[in-house]
């Protein structure tokens, strides 16, 4: 299921989007500190979190896919988002420093050609995070958020998944243990919620989070250790 643009604006307007987009984006500043000098795209929906890194990136820009729909990002300076088709990124080979990708993966209509256009326009030494709903966690279970929509993803699968695109994982973590209830009193509280759920439940959260580098070679596969032959077999004649 896709997404609307309408819908994610909607959702972080209300005091629940709010919460979200500090949790989260505090996880991801975590992540990146002094992006100074470097070109940083987001994709899919990712303005709630980009907005922390105006001023710092050297370059800065907002995809988001045709089939979602796009808003003119941001309202107070020249427009830095566009529509794109998800399998062909309008971006050279090798240019893009950080990549992070919110409200992405979950719903795109064709996964590998995502991540194999996301690994082409990703710098030799270039970094991405990726942000995508828990399967075990209970905002995947709900679909009044839009974390609710699409498919969700285990911490392996998702594993698996980079590395058949020649990425590899380099950091995990989880967010949104708060429950998606927009309730003041529960969300003033966003906070110990999430220091409680990462300390007692860390495989529920509510996202998983994951940072990956990209690798210029495929992986060597260990092996096999080659049978041994004792006997040559002559065919149509003696053995030489």
């Amino acid at each position: 299921m896709q997404l609307d643009v309408g819908d994610l604006r909607e959702f972080y307007a209300t005091a629940l989007g709010q919460a979200v987009r500090r949790l989260l984006t505090h996880r991801i500043r975590a992540r990146w500190r002094g992006l100074n000098g470097a070109t940083l795209i987001g994709l899919g929906y990712a303005p709630p979190y980009l907005g922390a890194f105006r001023g710092e990136a050297r370059r800065i820009g907002a995809l988001m896919p045709e089939t979602q729909g796009a808003i003119v990002w941001p309202r107070d300076a020249p427009a830095m988002s566009a529509l794109v088709e998800e399998d062909h990124l309008p971006l050279a080979d090798g240019s893009v420093d950080r990549l992070l990708a919110v409200h992405c993966l979950e719903t795109a209509e064709r996964v590998r050609p995502l991540l194999r256009e996301m690994w082409r326009v990703l710098a030799p030494e270039g970094r991405m995070i990726l942000v995508v709903p828990n399967r075990r966690g209970v905002w995947a279970r709900l679909d009044k958020t839009p974390f609710g929509q699409g498919r969700p993803y285990s911490r392996r699968q998702l594993e698996a998944l980079l590395l058949e695109a020649l990425f590899t994982p380099s950091d995990w973590g989880g967010a949104l243990w708060v429950p998606p209830v927009d309730m003041r009193f529960l969300l003033r509280s966003a906070t110990a919620w999430e220091r409680v759920g990462a300390a007692l439940s860390p495989a529920f959260c509510g996202v998983n989070i994951v940072e990956a580098r990209k690798e210029l070679m495929a992986p060597i596969g260990k092996p096999a250790k080659a049978r041994a032959l004792r006997d040559f077999v002559t065919i149509g004649g003696r053995a030489s």
